[in-house]
């Protein structure tokens, strides 16, 4: 996991799941709300702890690892 991602892992939070740096938001649940066709707003709306701009950083990030040239 790149180190400027928002993103912390630590077995005392969720039982190591992946969340957003300084919340207990894990960043599986964005990728649900997407795939539910909920807006980045909804999820904003329901995790008021995780900010827009983290949001796009893992999304930027996950774009760039899925579509790096072959």
């Amino acid at each position: 996991m790149k180190a400027n991602l928002p993103i912390e892992v630590d077995r005392e939070i969720m039982s190591g799941a992946p969340v957003f740096r300084g919340t207990r938001v894990p960043v599986q649940s964005l990728f649900e709300y997407l795939e539910d066709n909920l807006s980045l707003d909804e999820f904003l709306d329901c995790f008021p702890t995780v900010r827009r701009e983290d949001v796009i950083a893992v999304l930027e990030h996950s774009k760039s690892e899925l579509l790096v040239p072959a």
